[in-house]
Order: structure tokens, then sequence, then C-alpha cells
């Protein structure tokens, strides 16, 4: 898989990309990665990305609205494995995200606001593959989202 330096792609394609302004700490061992996107968004509650996260990747993005809230963590090390297990590319949290070490032993893309020790409920409400916005950034199911050191990008189509 080639990943696009988001420089490049930036100074290439100009308006056509959006260069998300959030500032999203790296978590995963794939620094630079890249695929289509998938979105959820929820509040305090990951019953929704644990079902997804259970489902083929096949080299997806799974984008987390969680308004940005930082005392609970959506995601850990449980989830970050039935990522990798099950083929997603990534996952980003506007929002916090545990298990820092075991996340970082996984071959996968984790992108979130921050850290916090205390889980979400697992509910399952929410909704998915809708339109999310964070960052000055408008994340769409089917658009493609390139990260790396530089920063994350998102354009409607891959390059």
């Amino acid at each position: 898989m080639t990943v696009y330096a988001t420089a490049d792609l930036c100074d290439q394609f100009g308006e056509a990309v959006q260069v998300c302004r959030s500032p999203l700490r790296n978590f995963g061992v794939n620094r630079p990665f890249e695929g289509p996107i998938a979105t959820i968004r929820c509040f305090r509650d990951n019953g929704l990305i644990r079902e997804t996260l259970r489902t083929a990747g096949e080299g997806r993005i799974l984008v987390v609205d969680a308004g940005g809230v930082l005392d609970c963590a959506l995601v850990g090390g449980d989830l970050g494995g039935n990522a990798t297990s099950h083929g997603w590319a990534g996952i980003i949290v506007n929002g916090a995200v545990r298990d820092l070490a075991e996340l970082a032993q996984l071959p996968i893309g984790v992108r979130a606001l921050g850290a916090w020790p205390g889980r979400a409920t697992r509910d399952g409400s929410g909704d998915q593959e809708i339109t999310v916005t964070f960052g000055e950034v408008t994340f769409a199911p089917g658009h493609w989202l390139c990260a790396d050191q530089d920063g994350l990008v998102v354009m409607k189509t891959r390059p």
C-alpha cells in the first residue's frame, strides 16, 4: 500500500484537501496510514464502535466523533485488537482512548485527543455511516483519509 505524504497532497491538490486542526495524538504503531472513511457519532458509549470493529474493515479507517469528551475512553486494547484482526487500517477518535501500552503494540493507526483510564458504557447508542465534523474537517463515509507525522487530511477520493 502506498501512503501519500500529507504535505505533498496539500501542495498538489490545494483546496481539495481538508486539513484536520484537532490536536490528535498518535497512539498506534502505524504512524502513516490511509484508507476510506467509515463513521460513528456516539457519546460516552462504545457499543456501536465495538460492534463495527468486529466486522470486516477492508482497509477502512473508523472515524469516531465523541464530541471531544476526554473523561471516558471509547477505544482500548481489546477494540484495537478487534480492529487489527478484522482488517481496519486505523481509528480516529475525537475523544479519549486507553490501554496505551497495548495500542502501541498493534499494527494499526490510532489517533485521539487524549487518554483516560475509565471505559465508556456499552449500550450501543449512537449513529453510524453519517457525516461528522470536527477539527474543521467534514468526514463523510467513503471519503479518503491520510495521516502521517505532519498531520491528517481528508479528500473526497484517493488521488
